[in-house]
């Protein structure tokens, strides 16, 4: 790493924020293995099973394919200002992840950081998380004793990559400080071209790790909340904790950005059926 350790200067905190460690692993088991904390950004509007499956694909990816040891891993759900239709205020965002990690993996966790500010770019999330982790947790130690840094790892879909293989929507020196510095690992999604985005990044294709989806998964919060919409059951989409809170609270049954921007074809056209927007292999 040739840029400098974020320090506490470079950072902004949320009011009445701590950064969350209940599940960081401190102890490396291996030491002959690079301890690394995997970070999911997205919306999470709301938070499905696809979301917490990356996880575990990538833990799986780590333990048979890498010299890599997962201590720990985050969602980190997006500010408000993202702006995004369908976007729910960061608040039952926050909570939709919070009850999904607490009752899945024992190694998961939500960061709420960048959801409760102002918009924040990726590159300034992973030196967030860096900053925690290292400098004020202090990293991680070995059985006997001797102190480790934790290297931050991205965890991002397909569609993330394929965005940042497109000239102009990132700056080249984010992408040098996500995909050097950190690095990512990208779950395949069905009908991506995961190979020809990774071409126009070859400068740190070593940092990059694809990892192929063996069950095809193609469950969007999108088409969540479009089931929600016209009345349909999300349950085992979604955690039933999850699909709890959402009828508990009544959400996304307005969504005032969707609706605007869909109100001539649902006003004036008949709606597509739901088989050519939601399609799925029964095996």
């Amino acid at each position: 790493m040739d840029s400098p350790r974020p320090s506490a200067g470079d950072f902004t905190n949320p009011e009445n924020y701590s950064f969350p460690h209940h599940r960081l692993s401190r102890i490396l088991r291996d030491p002959q293995k690079t301890p690394i904390v995997l970070v999911g950004c997205g919306s999470f509007s709301p938070v499905t099973y696809l979301h917490l499956r990356m996880f575990e694909m990538a833990k799986d990816y780590v333990r048979h394919s890498t010299d890599f040891e997962i201590v720990g891993g985050y969602l980190s759900p997006v500010s408000d200002m993202y702006k995004k239709p369908g976007l729910l205020s960061a608040h039952h965002r926050v909570n939709m992840c919070n009850l999904a990690a607490e009752e899945s993996a024992s190694w998961l966790m939500v960061d709420s950081w960048e959801a409760f500010q102002a918009y924040q770019r990726t590159a300034v999330v992973l030196d967030h998380f860096d900053y925690e982790i290292n400098t004020v947790l202090g990293g991680v130690q070995t059985e006997d004793g001797e102190h480790r840094d934790v290297h931050v790892m991205l965890l991002a879909g397909s569609d993330l990559i394929s965005t940042m293989s497109e000239p102009g929507v990132w700056s080249h020196a984010d992408l040098d400080h996500i995909l050097g510095r950190y690095g990512c690992f990208i779950v395949e999604r069905a009908g991506s071209n995961v190979d020809q985005a990774t071409d126009s990044l070859a400068r740190w294709r070593n940092n990059i790790h694809l990892i192929s989806q063996l069950i095809q998964n193609d469950v969007s919060s999108t088409k969540v909340r479009l089931f929600l919409r016209r009345g349909l059951s999300v349950r085992y989409l979604l955690p039933t904790v999850v699909v709890d809170y959402i009828e508990e609270h009544g959400l996304y049954q307005e969504e005032e950005n969707v609706l605007r921007a869909e109100s001539r074809k649902t006003y004036l056209h008949k709606p597509k059926p739901l088989h050519e927007v939601f399609t799925c292999s029964w095996g």
